[in-house]
């Protein structure tokens, strides 16, 4: 993996260009629908220095993902409702100023997902002013569209209830193309942009950072704490003082902020990929991110899988 890890060279029709072989190995090995597990040779030889039960609990519980299985459940979800994460990802070989939207769809209660592959826009920072894309109000309505659609055929049933993930705040047009998009097919809904910040944070007391679920607010401001000390078993999972996530946005006002931050905090437990108690992101977010990655080393003539099990 020294000598092919990556790659990075320069071409005339698209400029800079970064290759991964881990990335472009899953999309390929995606064709044949084959989900694949890489060891890294300092696992096998020793050097990696991460202790053998986290390694064997992270190896073992991927694998047991990719044979088609569910290593555990989050509790406290609402059924019925179908948990959103949208991200944009650079299409390997497009134009400077084109994006593509990535998106990762949670099913229900049981974290159960798919991935879908949204529409190429174009989106160039220097033009607009801004380094956040932003989608139109007809291509915003036209993803939830694809959203609802994939549930439909899969769950055989609309959802009773939308709660939508995104990193950055709705720009008007966004957030009226999600609602008109929404409100011709579900009642209920909740459009949340939750952002990892250092800015704020609270200081304890105590020599312990604060516990794993703290909650405070200013004014419209919410903030949670998704990493933090756990009090059930003595023990902070951290090598830095953590700061918590901060929801900026709320559109909706469907159903209370408690009930809002409580589900944030469950989804933080839905990477099956690591032996971590809980993360800084829900997994709407942070599968955007890891899904994007591999999504762009998918040609646009081919269809990605939808399974989560491919991406990991």
């Amino acid at each position: 993996m020294t000598r092919c890890g990556t790659a990075d060279y320069t071409s005339k029709e698209t400029g800079a260009v970064h290759r991964d072989l881990r990335r472009a190995l899953k999309a390929s090995a995606m064709k044949f629908r084959m989900p694949t597990q890489i060891v890294r040779a300092p696992t096998l030889d020793g050097r990696d220095r991460t202790p053998p039960s986290r390694i064997a609990w992270n190896f073992f519980t991927a694998m047991y993902c990719k044979a088609g299985g569910y290593p555990w459940s989050p509790y406290g979800l609402t059924p019925g409702t179908c948990y959103v994460g949208i991200g944009f990802y650079r299409p390997l070989g497009s134009a400077a100023a084109t994006m593509q939207t990535s998106l990762v769809q949670a099913f229900d209660e049981r974290g159960e997902g798919l991935v879908l592959r949204g529409h190429e826009f174009e989106w160039d920072p220097n033009k607009t002013g801004s380094r956040s894309p932003r989608l139109t109000a007809e291509g915003a309505h036209q993803l939830m569209a694809l959203v609802l659609d994939r549930y439909e055929a899969v769950m055989k049933q609309t959802p009773a209830r939308i709660v939508v993930h995104k990193t950055s705040r709705y720009w008007p047009d966004e957030r009226d193309g999600f609602r008109a998009a929404i409100e011709s097919r579900v009642r209920r809904y909740d459009l949340m942009a939750l952002e990892a910040q250092s800015r704020v944070r609270l200081i304890t007391t105590s020599k312990y950072p604060p516990f794993r679920g703290t909650r405070f607010s200013f004014g419209e401001l919410d903030y949670l704490y998704t990493t933090g000390y756990i009090s059930a078993l003595n023990e902070f999972h951290g090598m830095h003082v953590p700061a918590p996530l901060q929801v900026a946005d709320h559109v909706g006002q469907d159903s209370s902020r408690d009930a809002l931050l409580k589900e944030v905090l469950a989804l933080t437990k839905l990477n099956w990929n690591s032996a971590a108690l809980g993360g800084l992101l829900p997994i709407t977010i942070k599968f955007s991110g890891l899904v994007g990655e591999i999504m762009r080393e998918i040609p646009a003539d081919r269809e990605p899988l939808p399974q989560f099990k491919f991406y990991i």
